[in-house]
């Protein structure tokens, strides 16, 4: 598929996901880590313009010089901007207007990708496609978390993303001890922080090869976990106190059982489905209930051909910390992923709400262990 089919397609992703939204589902910002849709739509769209169309195409005039302000994520390079917690405060620019926007950006997008691409600019587009990619992801966890914090519990469909999603067999895999190469490897396209790949010792292990079920996590539920202190970090423990945390998010107890909240409405909890939206700190607490331990980003990788990943990404024992030999790049797209390694952990494999063909065993994703709002789930290491 060439650059422009490629952008076509990944465009028309991002608007497809938001067409069955209200307009004011487009506004809605319950908390900080959840940005409203339309501004998602604008950032992308902000992306391309300012990265792409103002340094590659010389007769290119701005839609609107306002919105550098309005759509700049996080890039200290590019200036000023609205603050993350601010986003759902804007009543303009309207919806219509940001579909205008994005009309106006892909038609000069068109016009640039029919001619030919230097090495330079074949990257930073390739950057572009993946970063739209990560937005489609959030996207759709930003709306489930719009949505399912309506006390009406509102459905975006008659279909959720996790239809027919089983957890595995519940078997283990063994790893054998020794030095595996971690990172990515190949001319194909990886973020920064999959590099440089570099090796590692690992010593014998077994690992699930499915991932942890709703029935199994109410066992933990039942027996007392959030109540006993022993199973938690400090810092987890805190969090479970000081937010009263007695079950994932989305879980409702009503009438005896157990129910959750999907894209399709409140449903009752499928009790062998993959257990979704852990917090870290809950997914090492259910660990330790169990014995077990979750396993480093390094396990995960070297163990990934031998289990099916890609249901939940899946919270490890690893801290978001830079690769031996990792560069940054210079300027804003440097500001990437490098200024984000301190205080997070990796997670690894991909979700539902991945786009098909943005997973990769070396992809290194990463949240502060609080949050679980992603499709977040557990898996376990003896």
């Amino acid at each position: 598929m060439s650059l422009l089919e490629q952008y076509r397609t990944i465009r028309q992703a991002s608007e497809a996901i938001c067409r069955p939204l209200r307009t004011e589902d487009y506004v809605v910002q319950p908390v900080a880590d959840v940005s409203p849709p339309k501004w998602h739509l604008g950032h992308t769209t902000w992306f391309w313009e300012t990265f792409v169309l103002m340094k590659y195409d010389l007769a290119y005039k701005v839609f609107n010089p306002d919105f550098n302000y309005v759509f700049n994520s996080y890039y200290e390079t590019n200036g000023a901007r609205v603050i993350r917690t601010d986003r759902g405060n804007l009543s303009r620019p309207s919806v219509e207007e940001i579909y205008e926007y994005r009309k106006y950006v892909d038609s000069a997008m068109e016009r640039l990708l029919t001619c030919q691409a230097d090495d330079v600019l074949q990257d930073t587009l390739l950057l572009g496609l993946n970063h739209e990619q990560q937005h489609q992801e959030l996207l759709w966890t930003d709306i489930k978390y719009i949505l399912g914090h309506n006390p009406l519990f509102p459905s975006l469909s008659d279909k959720d993303l996790d239809d027919g999603v089983f957890a595995g067999t519940g078997s283990y895999a063994t790893l054998t001890a020794g030095i595996y190469e971690i990172g990515y490897e190949g001319d194909g396209f990886c973020f920064d922080n999959e590099k440089a790949r570099h090796k590692v010792y690992l010593n014998d292990l077994e690992i699930s090869t499915s991932l942890v079920t709703n029935e199994e996590y109410i066992a933990f539920i039942k027996a007392g976990g959030y109540e006993n202190f022993t199973y938690w970090h400090a810092e987890g423990w805190d969090w479970v106190k000081n937010n009263h945390i007695r079950a994932p998010l989305y879980w409702h107890f009503i009438e005896g059982k157990w129910h959750c909240y999907t894209l399709a409405g409140l449903r009752p909890l499928d009790p062998k489905a993959p257990v979704c939206h852990i917090s870290y700190y809950e997914a090492i607490a259910y660990a330790a209930w169990k014995g077990l331990r979750l396993p480093t980003e390094w396990e995960w990788e070297a163990a990934s051909g031998q289990f099916n990943w890609g249901k939940r990404w899946e919270w490890t024992e690893s801290a978001y910390l830079p690769y031996p030999g990792f560069k940054k790049a210079a300027g804003a797209i440097g500001e990437y992923n490098g200024k984000f390694m301190v205080s997070q952990m990796v997670l690894r494999g991909a979700s539902v709400a991945t786009p098909a063909d943005h997973s990769r065993p070396t992809y290194r994703n990463f949240f502060h262990p609080h949050l679980r709002w992603q499709f977040t789930g557990i898996r376990l290491v003896t």
